[in-house]
């Protein structure tokens, strides 16, 4: 205040010449200081989160472009492998067709086999009841004939001969009565 007073009234927004000095040259040392020390590693820490961030933005889209060629890659693949399930579908299809008309083919062939064998079996039948009736129908004529001339007629040749003459007879009649209907 000695100051103040020798002096007479000082504006207080001017400072005394000394303070500065004294705190410009502070100033100085303090940004000195601060540019040669401090604003290094701060530089350094912003690159390093510039890189960060450009990077990380840079191998996001690197990651996005990969997942998306993957993607397509996926993509291809499922539709290759739904076409070849496809194809294999229709080939297993096109298979059991075949087989199906295979196997209809084999029943019919086995159905005439059956038929066939049936129709021999009706017609061996036949021949052996046509055989065992002939036998029995001239056994009976015979002791009948025996019975009505009699004599007996006991003379295997003389019987078979009269048998088959009047069967042959027989089927001569019933050959005309068929063929004049």
């Amino acid at each position: 205040m000695t100051f103040i007073a020798e002096t007479g009234a000082q504006n207080p927004l001017i400072p005394d010449t000394a303070e500065l000095i004294i705190g410009l040259l502070c100033f100085f040392i303090v940004f000195g200081f601060l540019g040669k020390k401090l604003l290094p590693g701060i530089q350094k820490t912003l690159d390093e989160r510039h890189d960060a961030i450009e990077g990380g933005l840079e191998r996001a889209e690197k990651a996005q472009t990969e997942a998306n060629r993957t993607l397509e890659e996926y993509k291809a693949q499922l539709a290759e492998a739904r076409h070849e399930a496809a194809r294999i579908t229709e080939h297993a299809r096109e298979q059991g067709a075949l087989i199906i008309a295979e196997m209809k083919e084999e029943g019919q062939r086995q159905r005439e086999a059956i038929i066939a064998a049936g129709h021999a079996q009706i017609e061996a039948d036949r021949r052996q009841v046509t055989n065992v009736l002939r036998q029995d129908v001239g056994r009976i004529a015979t002791d009948l004939a025996g019975k009505v001339v009699g004599e007996s007629l006991e003379d295997a040749a003389r019987q078979s001969r009269i048998i088959d003459r009047f069967l042959d007879e027989l089927d001569a009649k019933s050959a005309e009565s068929a063929g004049a209907k």
